[in-house]
């Protein structure tokens, strides 16, 4: 995105720098490392960083309304509504795509928006030991303009462990140490001091939820929550009735509380109206299909990792879906291949980190990852056998 940059980065690249990189992450947590590392950061102009920002604020004017929250009601399902005060969303994670508009220059066209966490704790640990193996230009930075990285971690802590007791804090998951991306849970535990813990490990008594530790029951305070429903839903019928605990009120706080994930999400874009966010519908309320559907992409409102997505859009693949209510229908944009590679370009989204402190009035952007790709849909799973793709980060100029 800023040519000189690019150009001075690829030439001083080698293979062997970019192994030693990945040998070093790997031997972070070893065995861990289940996804691809693409070979290059996204170097990110200031006034492109600007125009994500302004994009992110705009929105969180809509999502964050009284009028708002009170639309969003229909957004969650009435069997996986979770009891207890839902409190701010805590994390807010929005999904740019670079893109190519009418002129000819690149913008940031929001793709997806979730009140739920991501990488947070790994994204501290990838651009420090990308650094030690390529030569990064002066002047950028991963994070938001105000933040620094023991801001961000100030932030993290507060915000998850607050006054409690670390051990007295879990990361709550499904099979957590089978997930893909189990490297940013084991990065979350030792920077912060909080237990993993599976759905399944759960104790319940009265009111009170429990885990054990070195042959130790501990009381849960606060609930770092990464489960996903439309994961668990998939799981066997034992795992999915251990799930209905979501269901019950318990003595612990909610970080984030699951309802913000329905609340913030796909749901949302209907509602906004804004250049960087496209054109979006809720299938069954679409006045009348685009004669163009090409040029449309639909997306079911609640899966994730873009699952059931339909990119190749047809009449007849819409007439196939029988619950439209909870499916958008979202114009597609033109993702930019920015990315100089050695071979094709490649193009790339970025996710902003906003996170919301105790007591403050609103969230704040704080930092970021980026995914590369080649293929159709961006992510790791759509660009098998490929070079110059997977995940990254954005390292944003500073202004001037």
């Amino acid at each position: 995105m800023i040519p000189a940059i690019r150009h001075q980065y690829n030439a001083q690249f080698s293979r062997q720098q970019y192994d030693a990189y990945i040998k070093a992450l790997s031997q972070v947590y070893p065995g861990q490392l289940e996804f691809r590392l693409a070979e290059t950061p996204v170097f990110v102009p200031a006034p492109f960083r600007n125009q994500m920002q302004a994009a992110c604020e705009s929105i969180l004017d809509v999502v964050l309304s009284a009028a708002y929250k009170e639309k969003s009601e229909a957004a969650i399902p009435a069997h996986l509504r979770v009891p207890g005060d839902e409190g701010n969303p805590q994390f807010i994670c929005f999904d740019f795509g670079v893109c190519t508009n009418s002129a000819g220059q690149l913008e940031p066209q929001l793709i997806e928006m979730q009140a739920f966490p991501t990488l947070f704790a790994w994204h501290l640990v990838v651009p420090e030991i990308m650094a030690q193996h390529f030569h990064m230009p002066e002047g950028f930075t991963p994070f938001f303009p105000g933040i620094t990285q023991e801001k961000y971690i100030d932030l993290l802590r507060k915000i998850i462990v607050g006054d409690e007791d670390p051990e007295q804090v879990v990361l709550l998951e499904l099979f957590p140490h089978q997930q893909k991306t189990r490297v940013d849970f084991y990065a979350t535990r030792d920077l912060l001091g909080i237990g993993i813990v599976c759905l399944t490990g759960l104790i319940e008594e009265g009111d009170q939820l429990w885990y054990e530790k070195e042959g130790r029951r501990i009381p849960i305070r606060r609930i770092y929550n990464r489960v996903i429903f439309d994961e668990l839903l998939q799981q066997a019928p034992e795992v999915q009735e251990k799930g209905k605990l979501f269901q019950k009120s318990w003595q612990v706080q909610w970080i984030p509380h699951p309802n913000w994930f329905y609340r913030i999400s796909k749901f949302s874009l209907p509602f906004i109206n804004h250049p960087h966010v496209p054109q979006t519908w809720f299938l069954n309320q679409v006045p009348e299909l685009p004669a163009d559907l090409e040029n449309y992409v639909a997306k079911p409102l609640f899966s994730f990792a873009g699952q059931g997505v339909i990119i190749d859009l047809t009449q007849e693949a819409l007439a196939e879906i029988q619950d439209p209510e909870n499916w958008i229908l979202q114009r597609k944009v033109a993702y930019a291949p920015c990315i100089l590679t050695p071979d094709e370009g490649a193009k790339a989204e970025i996710r902003a980190f906003y996170f919301w402190e105790p007591g403050a009035e609103r969230p704040i952007p704080v930092n970021n990852l980026a995914r590369l790709s080649k293929g159709k849909m961006v992510g790791t799973r759509y660009n098998k056998d490929k070079e110059w793709v997977g995940g990254s980060y954005a390292l944003f100029a500073n202004e001037g």
